[in-house]
């Protein structure tokens, strides 16, 4: 038996033909621009226009609000109103899910018009889109009658009123509310003969009420009219008549826009002056796996031509179907006519869009091949460009749903809100769409067709089973209002100048520094005389009876440090904060087995580092966080760990070793990093709490074992290291998630920095040492509506109140980004299996936010509030370091998210520094090298062979720079005349220098040297970074056009002498990356001479020069 094909394959089969046949080309099958959308690069979330953007729309932009009649006006039978299709559908469907007597009333926006305004003077809305009811002011259908006063009246009184408020009225003539009578007598959209009564009903409402209303909608998104009414039956009147019944029903319905808008130009443009268009809906796709090949990119076009263009093209475009439903519906789909299609083309004078939920969900049905359903306003509204040219677009219907459950604190919407609108804004900024107002919707909740009252749409809620219907305001409405008022999203992203103080920390953050004991050179240690293939093996041998001299082993020998710190010094990094382990220095957890090769080890590369003039941040115990052993030795994670109080005792014991061995070459240490991380991983909140406890104690005793035996001759700094990611409520416009946010920086930080600091709040010295009181007062209550016997929070006594108080030498801070929190729902709290954390909250992120490939969101004004609460909660006293901060990045070279990431954050610090006078003393990137695939370092993997990655030049020119210099200056350097102009966006844009003097000389080693001096000679070089200015002079000189002939001479001799003036730029670059003053030897020395009355500037310049003697440095001052 023979497998005829279906004639969906057959259409499939001779689609694919014709677009072989076709080539897809455009001018071949007349298809419009709007493919290239899908061959443009995707948005960048590191670049400015392709993120969330912070900028205003254009001003008179046109900010609304909409509803439709019958999702909300009720008296469906009353004044004089007939029935339309929905109320005869709705009747006819009732159930016990959807009460009659709901749907009749609706939200009574009939009766209740003034509080509907009242709402929107609420939002500050400058229009205000709605619909009239057909049926309500011709209850036959037949505008050749005379229509119901009652109505005309009413919708008379609407628009007085909206334009006594200055609301633009933006009036829709049909919005699926057919009347009854005309689907019965005639079939409603099945039938032509609804094209002639539509003209006539639209020509009463032009007539009667166009000399007040300036933008006309003649029908609101006719697709789900034809597809769900006439086709698959879902919605009003219910038919089923298939894609066949959809075709026609369409095709009457843009025959019915057509004649109304001519209707308009005809007869009423010339007096009313006002514009008429169609609101069509739309959804958006992706290609499969963002293959953007023309297979895909042609599916892509399909499914939204199936949608879109099916009405689109007709009017904006040549008047007629696209090529791709004729081929699909073949002979099922009705044609017009050639006078038809220039009759029914370019009648709109806008394009309107609808972009919801309602053909969104649809649209998943509308895919294959693997194409995805996105919810891209921006892209849509750039296909509509390019497809139908440069028109003016109203986004006529914007936003989402809610379940109905939700009610007044509808948080999602705002997020969702806050995306539909910013991708309006780019899509106005960065692709030149002319959009010209956006419509919020709806106004209030109403009927929502299909899915009657269980999703919400509205800004304001309504309690449908009250008769009063009050209309309040949901978050979602604040968060439009607060939108419209600002009329966009204004920019907090101010860059501001100046630099960080000399002694600032530039560093870089590593976890456990890895001992590599092998390779090493044995060149001086090995004591054997070798032989090479005596008996042709090529194996060395060694000779019998020969022993050499050697010497004592050396920190030469290890050749990974020497490898590892080059890496290092090419950052231009003065600080490095490393690990040291725990395990590996006392397997055993006590002194009875010391690995002295580790900490020779780790004593080599604090004394390498010294000879560098770099410091270092060591971390006694850097928890692991996973099995097995969290980072302990065995045998102390085998005894409980951290919830034994021994290991307290053993942590103790292994700091005073790492004193005694290390501590004279070790200005900073940190006993314990991110105690808040380690306290996760314990099973239940009792376990989490004691584990903070012996944390904090540990941390304690260890402070104090330092300032009693070790500090008055190493006098390092030590403290602790805090997880120190910053959180904002949820809804910042519900004071539960403003609590949870308070409360989640209690539990993170408070908890481990009130016992050690107490709070600039507290006067009493006895609350001080013990846990934040607000903490303790949750977690009281919480035991209590819990049915605890009490709070899982440990006491303190008043012997380690005492200990605990003050042990902190300075705040570190580690700090990644910003997360949202909300107060963990009591629903979702019955179907956890476990209880969720003691404080209550649930983490989320803002989608708008740019991120990671990891999902790490890129927020750099968090780090700046962070640094706010800190230094508000306990003052500014204590230095305040970040001591790890970075973000990933799987770019193998060009870490373009990194650099950004460090610009960004950087700036915020500068901020937090400068304006909000936080006492900022450092900050270290996270981190040095890879360890495998590209992630957080500077440098690749070794299996990569530890290549620099861009962001590592980025770096290095900040901290050059000391972080953010001044604006354009000029200065005169002997006989050359400089220009530096800094841009306003710097770093994020290089500074130009120019000099204004002619630069030549037949000598070019000459006027380098010359130039050299001039500058060490001025104090101001020394501030600016030597470094800048002579690779601006080396670009300068070997400019490839030269202005005059004797330039071409110069820059032909400094091309050959570049070498010279290199190791110039290099040696001086050195000297002003403020290395040596970060050692505290050589700031004495410059404090020494500072005090006699010299610039600093000027010391540091004499003393690096003289090798940093004071005495001959002294005498070179004075001479100049």
């Amino acid at each position: 038996m023979l497998n005829h094909p279906s004639p969906a394959t057959c259409q499939c089969l001779l689609l694919s033909l014709l677009l072989l046949a076709c080539g897809w080309n455009k001018a071949a099958c007349s298809l419009g621009e709007g493919r290239k959308i899908w061959q443009q690069p995707k948005p960048d979330p590191i670049n400015k226009d392709q993120s969330f953007l912070h900028d205003n729309f254009p001003s008179g932009f046109l900010w609304g609000s909409g509803t439709s009649a019958f999702q909300t006006e009720g008296a469906w039978n009353q004044e004089g109103k007939g029935p339309s299709i929905w109320d005869h559908f709705t009747h006819s469907t009732a159930s016990t899910n959807l009460a009659t007597e709901t749907v009749d009333a609706a939200s009574d926006s009939y009766t209740r018009w003034e509080e509907d305004v009242e709402a929107l003077e609420y939002l500050g809305v400058r229009s205000y889109s709605f619909s009239l009811s057909w049926p309500r002011l011709f209850p036959d259908g037949n505008a050749r009658g005379q229509p119901n006063t009652a109505a005309v009246n009413h919708y008379t009184r609407l628009i007085k009123r909206l334009l006594e408020k200055k609301i633009e009225p933006i009036v829709t003539l049909h919005h699926w509310d057919l009347p009854q009578v005309l689907q019965e007598h005639y079939g409603g959209w099945r039938n032509d003969t609804l094209v002639g009564l539509f003209e006539e009903y639209a020509a009463f409402c032009f007539r009667t009420f166009g000399s007040r209303v300036r933008y006309w909608l003649t029908m609101h998104n006719p697709y789900l009219v034809a597809v769900q009414g006439y086709g698959t039956g879902v919605h009003a009147p219910g038919e089923t008549g298939g894609p066949a019944g959809s075709l026609i029903a369409a095709h009457n319905l843009i025959r019915a826009h057509a004649k109304a808008w001519h209707t308009y130009n005809s007869h009423f443009r010339a007096t009313q002056k006002g514009q008429v268009s169609i609101v069509l809906g739309s959804h958006w796709v992706e290609p499969q796996r963002s293959q953007a090949m023309a297979a895909n990119v042609e599916l892509c076009q399909q499914s939204i031509e199936s949608v879109l263009g099916w009405f689109a093209h007709p009017i904006f475009g040549d008047g007629d179907y696209p090529v791709s439903l004729k081929i699909k519906h073949g002979s099922f789909l009705p044609t017009f006519s050639p006078e038809e299609k220039l009759w029914v083309q370019a009648t709109a004078d806008f394009f309107a869009l609808s972009f919801g939920p309602n053909i969104l969900r649809l649209g998943r049905r509308l895919v294959q091949y693997g194409q995805t359903v996105t919810p891209d306003l921006r892209r849509a509204l750039g296909w509509i460009k390019l497809e139908y040219g440069d028109l003016r677009v109203l986004v006529a219907e914007g936003g989402w749903f809610t379940e109905a459950s939700v009610g007044k604190e509808d948080t999602i919407a705002i997020y969702l809100m806050k995306r539909f609108i910013n991708q309006v804004l780019q899509a106005i900024k960065f692709d030149g769409v002319q959009v010209f107002g956006y419509t919020a919707w709806s106004l209030v909740d109403g009927f929502e067709w299909n899915n009657g009252f269980t999703i919400r749409r509205g800004l304001f809620y309504i309690d449908f089973s009250q008769p009063n219907r009050t209309r309040t305001p949901k978050t979602s409405a604040q968060y439009y209002r607060r939108v419209i008022a600002d009329n966009g999203f204004p920019s907090d992203e101010r860059v501001i100048k100046g630099r960080f103080p000399c002694e600032f920390h530039w560093g870089i953050a590593d976890s456990t520094l890895e001992v590599h004991v092998y390779p090493f050179s044995p060149q001086f240690t090995d004591p054997h005389l070798y032989s090479w293939n005596l008996t042709g093996d090529k194996s060395l041998h060694p000779v019998p009876g020969v022993t050499l001299h050697t010497r004592q082993a050396q920190c030469t020998d290890f050749l990974a440090i020497r490898d590892h710190l080059r890496l290092f010094t090419s950052t231009g990094a003065s600080h490095y904060r490393f690990a040291l382990n725990w395990s590996l220095i006392l397997p055993q957890g006590d002194l009875s087995n010391v690995n002295t090769e580790a900490l020779r080890y780790y004593r080599c590369v604090l004394t390498e580092l010294k000879k560098l003039d770099l410091e270092a941040i060591v971390i006694l115990y850097y928890p692991t966080y996973r099995a097995p052993n969290l980072g302990l030795p065995g045998p102390l994670h085998a005894s409980g760990g951290w919830l034994n109080s021994s290991t307290v005792g053993a942590f103790q014991e292994y700091a005073a070793l790492c004193f005694q061995q290390l501590g004279s070459s070790v200005s900073y240490w940190i006993t314990i990093n991110e105690p808040n991380r380690l306290v996760d991983v314990y099973s239940s909140g009792k376990e989490m709490h004691e584990a903070a406890h012996s944390l904090l104690l540990a941390h304690a005793k260890v402070w104090r074992l330092y300032e009693r035996e070790y500090s008055s001759q190493q006098r390092a700094m030590v403290s602790l290291a805090l997880h120190a990611d910053w959180v904002e409520p949820t809804n910042p416009f519900l004071e539960s998630h403003k609590a949870a946010a308070q409360r989640f920086l209690l539990f993170e930080l408070g908890r481990f920095l009130d016992p050690l600091l107490g709070t600039r709040y507290e006067k009493e010295k006895h609350n001080k040492g013990d846990y934040p009181q607000e903490l303790k007062a949750y977690l009281e209550e919480r035991a209590r509506v819990m049915g605890l016997p009490g709070s899982p929070l440990p006491n303190f006594t008043e012997t380690e109140r005492e200990e605990l108080r003050g042990t902190l030498s300075f705040i570190s801070l580690n700090h990644f980004t910003t997360r949202l929190v909300s107060p963990y729902p009591d629903t979702q709290i019955q179907f956890q299996q476990k209880q969720p954390p003691d404080h209550g909250c649930m983490m989320l992120s803002d989608p708008t936010w740019p991120s990671s490939s990891m999902g790490q969101a890129l927020v750099p004004w968090g780090l700046r509030k962070i640094l706010n609460w800190v230094s508000q909660r306990y003052g500014g006293a204590l230095p305040v370091i970040v001591t790890a901060s970075g973000v990933d990045d799987r770019a193998p070279m060009e870490d373009k998210l990194r650099q950004h990431f460090l610009r960004s954050y950087l700036q915020e610090a500068f901020k937090a520094r400068q304006i909000d006078k936080v006492n900022l003393q450092g900050f270290y990137l996270w981190k040095l090298q890879d360890r495998h695939a590209p992630q957080f370092g500077l440098f690749t993997s070794t299996h990569y062979q530890s290549k620099a990655k861009a962001s590592i030049a980025v770096y290095r020119e900040i901290i050059t720079r000391g972080g953010f210099p001044e604006g354009n200056t000029t200065q005169t350097w002997g006989r050359y005349q400089l220009e530096i102009k800094i841009p306003e966006t710097y770093p994020f844009n290089p500074p130009k220098v120019r000099f204004i003097t002619k630069i030549w000389h037949p000598n070019i080693s000459s006027v380098t040297g010359a130039i050299c001096l001039d500058i060490l000679k001025d104090q101001w070089a020394a501030a600016m970074t030597l470094r800048t200015v002579l690779l601006s002079l080396q670009a300068l000189l070997a400019a490839a056009e030269p202005d005059d002939p004797q330039d071409a001479v110069v820059a032909n001799q400094y091309k050959q002498n570049s070498e010279m003036f290199k190791q110039t730029a290099r040696l001086w670059s050195h000297v002003y990356a403020g290395a040596p003053v970060s050692s505290p030897e050589y700031t004495r020395k410059i404090d020494k001479l500072c005090a006699m009355g010299f610039e600093k500037n000027a010391v540091i310049v004499a003393l690096s020069s003289k090798s940093w003697d004071v005495e001959t440095a002294t005498e070179l001052l004075l001479s100049n």
